[in-house]
């Protein structure tokens, strides 16, 4: 269906995070930076399993209740109540978002956003592949929030390679045998440093398809935000506001661990406290500045 918002309404962001524990906290936060802008209004979109949760161990409702721009909005995730929802059992939770929150979503998505502005721009766990699909259906643009860290994403991107060569799946117990086929890692990964899916002797394991079928959609998002800051990724050649390109990435591993990796080691407290800078408004650090470019951007943003 066509969305059409008046050129005065704000733009409505709909961040719709991968159900679990630690891609929720990243996108809530981001949620909170987008609310500080003042005038985009932000629909977080959980599970009805994981805000119950979160409204019963956390201050989630006096944390957002400052922010009269945000609300929260749930979602099915397909299993039964009493489904431990563990790690181990990903498979299941893949195959409840595919079977039944793909379509739900889909739904929300053509409402327009209930009782609210319709949704102008989508931010997306990079694990939920169907939301690209669904928001290109409807006519919204996507970025993708990938909250794990560049450097594993990009294995990510070579679980096909890995799997040309024959280094995986695997056999045997030996998790010092070095990878070769990540490039701008070999000589330093070992088994034991993949994803724990790599170690599946099944191909067809719903994970490492998850992985390959997201580095396919990866490209074809209006976005891309990565989990770090440009003191640490910017000098090895990433720049998080450039699509991200498979050759940026392997420059950007080959060089931190090649001419970096002994220094990178060494200096954590260094990192960290680039880190603490690149959030330092005053310092125009390159996460403020980078957040003002996805504000802008979000602004811009026409359905």
């Amino acid at each position: 269906m066509d969305h059409q918002t008046p050129p005065s309404s704000p733009p409505h962001v709909l961040i719709f995070p991968l159900p679990l524990q630690g891609p929720i906290k990243c996108m809530l936060k981001l949620a909170e930076l987008l609310c500080l802008a003042g005038d985009i209004h932000v629909t977080f979109l959980n599970t009805h399993h994981n805000h119950s949760r979160l409204l019963r161990y956390t201050a989630l409702d006096s944390r957002f209740s400052v922010y009269p721009q945000f609300r929260f909005q749930t979602i099915s995730d397909g299993l039964p109540d009493d489904h431990p929802r563990s790690i181990d059992r990903l498979g299941d939770l893949l195959n409840g978002l595919w079977t039944v929150t793909n379509p739900n979503f889909k739904e929300l998505l053509n409402s327009g956003g209930g009782d609210r502005r319709p949704v102008t721009c989508v931010i997306a766990d990079g694990a939920l592949t169907f939301a690209l699909d669904v928001a290109e259906e409807v006519g919204i643009p996507l970025i993708y929030f990938e909250t794990i860290s560049p450097c594993g994403l990009w294995t990510y991107f070579c679980v096909h390679k890995l799997i040309e060569a024959g280094e995986i799946p695997f056999q045997g117990d030996d998790l010092d045998a070095p990878i070769q086929s990540v490039p701008g890692m070999e000589g330093f990964l070992r088994r034991r440093d993949l994803p724990s899916f790599c170690r599946t002797t099944d191909l067809n394991d719903p994970v490492i398809q998850l992985a390959m079928r997201e580095c396919r959609q990866v490209p074809r998002s209006r976005g891309l935000i990565l989990n770090t800051f440009e003191d640490l990724d910017g000098p090895i050649g990433i720049d998080i506001k450039d699509t991200c390109e498979r050759g940026v990435i392997e420059k950007m591993i080959k060089d931190l661990m090649n001419a970096k990796g002994d220094e990178f080691r060494q200096s954590m407290d260094r990192l960290s406290k680039l880190a603490r800078e690149s959030i330092n408004v005053g310092e125009g650090g390159s996460s403020v500045c980078n957040l003002n470019r996805l504000i802008e951007d979000i602004r811009s943003m026409k359905v």
